[in-house]
């Protein structure tokens, strides 16, 4: 009798190892230039080398690793220009989503913004750079989704993707202590159905900081 047991190889554990990595990166608890071995995710998720290289190729070809010609792999040491570019991306593509997201904006979405950045204050308080990049990008992501523009939104998830390690060392330039002004804007903006002051605020929101890593 054959057995029906998944093997390592499979997409399913190729894709589990996949998505642990990504959320990774994109919430900033990798450094950027930080080297990875294909023998240590292996090791690390308990799979063989090939489901761990299916996902280092599917992250390098979204821009979230670096596979140089030798095969070393690593999260990338964005460059000025670079970050300009992605900062550029997000101001255009977020806030087209959330000037979609406004005609949606029912209370419920306006409870559930305002708890969220809640949450974001609470990392400030204790210091969790990388709950508090969780929770921001939480906090963009819930917006956006009442755009109902998937391509949009994962196109913008790629860029967060790109930019998690450099937002991990932005965090620590800012050294916050209070939540981000612009959140408070955003949601005042949903709340009096103000679509220019809504434009504005996002785009201050997810441009500025990545400015003052630019020298």
């Amino acid at each position: 009798m054959l057995s029906t047991r998944p093997t390592d190889s499979q997409p399913a554990t190729h894709d589990r190892v996949y998505r642990a990595l990504r959320s990774r990166i994109m919430h900033g608890e990798i450094a950027p230039g930080q080297a990875l071995t294909l023998r240590g995710i292996g090791k690390e998720f308990g799979v063989s080398m090939t489901p761990a290289r299916e996902a280092v190729r599917r992250l390098s070809a979204e821009g979230a690793l670096f596979l140089s010609s030798s095969g070393r792999v690593s999260t990338p040491e964005l460059t000025n220009d670079r970050i300009e570019e992605l900062a550029a991306l997000r101001a255009l593509l977020e806030v087209e989503l959330a000037s979609r997201a406004l005609p949606r904006a029912h209370i419920a979405l306006i409870d559930r913004l305002q708890s969220i950045n809640m949450n974001v204050a609470e990392m400030v308080t204790k210091r969790d750079a990388v709950g508090y990049i969780r929770a921001n990008l939480e906090f963009h992501r819930t917006l956006y989704l009442r755009a109902q523009a998937p391509a949009m939104l994962a196109i913008a998830e790629t860029v967060w993707l790109q930019l998690g390690p450099t937002m991990r060392a932005l965090y620590g330039r800012l050294r916050r202590t209070e939540p981000p002004h612009y959140h408070k804007l955003i949601i005042a903006a949903l709340k009096a159905g103000d679509e220019p002051g809504l434009r504005l605020a996002v785009r201050s929101d997810v441009t500025q900081g990545l400015r003052l890593l630019v020298s």
